[in-house]
This record gives C-alpha cells, structure tokens and sequence, in this order.
C-alpha cells in the first residue's frame, strides 16, 4: 500500500514539473494581406523574390522554467506560403508575376526580416507574449528603387501557456497586418508600374 502511494505521489510531482516545461513549437504561418487591392496597373511584368532574411530562425521562447527547451520557430512551408500571398497581392494589382531574367520586369523583393515572441522569463507561468514582425520590401524599376521597412506588433495576456495553434494564429496575425502594410504604400506600387 505505502508503494502504491509513494509511486502516485512521484506521478504527481512528475506531472507537475512537465506543466512548468514547454516543449518547442513549429509554427506554419499564412499571413494574409487584409486589404482590397485594387487592379491599378497594366499588366506590367514583375518578378516577386521573397526571402527569410532574419539572423536567427528563432522566434523566441514559450517561457516556462526551461526557456531554453521551449523554442518557437516556423515550418519550411511557412516562406513558400508568404510567397504565394505576395504573388497573388501583385496579382490582384493587376500586374503579371515573371520568371527571373525576364527582360524588361520590374522587380519586388521582400524580406522577412525580423520576427520575435518574448515571454516573460522570470516564473514557470506564461502570462503575456508580445509579438513583433518587420518585413522589408525593395520596389525597382529600370531606372528607379524604393524601399521601406513595415513594422507590427501586439501584445497579447494568457492565463495558461498558449499552445501551438494559439500561438500559429497570433504570430500569424502580426505577420499579415505587417505584410499589408507593405501594400497599403502607394509608392511600392508606383515603382512597379513605372
């Protein structure tokens, strides 16, 4: 009787410490440009280039007692599916997407540039996740260039450690309201019409 209790009681701490350690996340993000476009341009060529450029595929950490087991990054798919997003809001734009060395194509290149999830890291408990995205996109003509940075953020407060969908939803939505701030400036779509 006093192992059976002994062995409950072990099963309980066991438990109880794997609640206070998170396990590391892969997020499949698809960000959505959240306004209407409108068909302002003339069939132009543009070939669309999209890249990771971030020092660090690391978002960040879910916190817990064990940060460092607990990292969050995004799924190999998650570029391609920014990348089907910006095709298509160029398309919606009314310009037509080319193969590189197309001649006479203007050009559209944007970088992920920085993504981050801090948590606190003091205390087992995740109670708030703030959230940043910077895309930097580059519009060139033959004979122009233009280019931005385009910055979003949140803050978001959780009475338990968000899990893996939670946290593709959120990081999703800061990705797409930074992403529609690349197309929300006239001068992006000024150049590749030029």
């Amino acid at each position: 009787m006093l192992n059976r209790v002994g062995v409950l009681i072990l099963g309980v701490l066991a438990m109880s410490l794997v609640g206070c350690a998170h396990s590391p996340q892969q997020l499949n993000v698809q960000p959505q440009v959240q306004v209407p476009l409108n068909a302002v341009a003339r069939n132009q060529p543009v070939v669309v280039v999209v890249q990771d450029t971030r020092p660090s595929k690391v978002l960040g950490t879910r916190g817990g007692i064990y940060p460092d087991s607990s990292n969050l990054t995004l799924t190999e798919q998650s570029l391609a599916n920014i990348r089907q997003q910006v095709e298509q809001a160029v398309r919606q734009l009314g310009f037509v997407v080319v193969a590189e060395g197309t001649p006479n194509a203007n050009r559209l290149t944007v970088n992920l540039a920085e993504l981050n999830y801090r948590s606190p890291s003091d205390g087992a408990y995740v109670t708030q996740a703030d959230i940043s995205a910077t895309f930097a996109a580059e519009a060139r003509s033959l004979n122009e260039n233009y280019r931005g940075r385009y910055n979003a953020s949140a803050q978001h407060r959780f009475g338990y450690a968000p899990n893996q969908a939670t946290n593709t939803k959120l990081v999703t939505e800061v990705m797409s309201d930074a992403l529609t701030r690349v197309f929300r400036d006239p001068a992006i779509v000024q150049i590749l019409q030029r």
